[in-house]
């Protein structure tokens, strides 16, 4: 029997985001924005929802003049139901549009 993984912050941090709208297709950096992750972090969860079916991707299809065409994301249906199922303390996270605090270091 395989128990299911729970997923970790910063995954949960991007579903929040997705599952506010769901149908709506959002840019990979607006994404990074709203919950203060970077590119490094960011795009592997996106891949990694991508490749388990709860993200679908596709190419902006009119990209504005001078600029090159982006990915956009959203949840699928199954990844709608898998967000619900979730457990976490909502109260817990970050607010959306707001970084999360980053964990200073000690100087010596």
């Amino acid at each position: 029997m395989v128990r299911p993984r729970r997923p970790s912050a910063q995954t949960t941090l991007v579903l929040d985001a997705l599952v506010g709208d769901p149908a709506t297709w959002r840019y990979g950096y607006e994404l990074g924005r709203q919950v203060g992750l970077k590119a490094g972090s960011l795009y592997p969860i996106l891949i990694r929802l991508c490749d388990h079916g709860l993200l679908e991707a596709a190419w902006e299809h009119d990209p504005q003049p001078g600029r090159p065409a982006r990915h956009l994301y959203r949840l699928t249906g199954k990844g709608v139901n898998w967000a619900a199922e979730v457990p976490g303390d909502v109260s817990a996270r970050p607010a959306p549009g707001r970084p999360a605090a980053q964990p200073r270091l000690r100087e010596a």
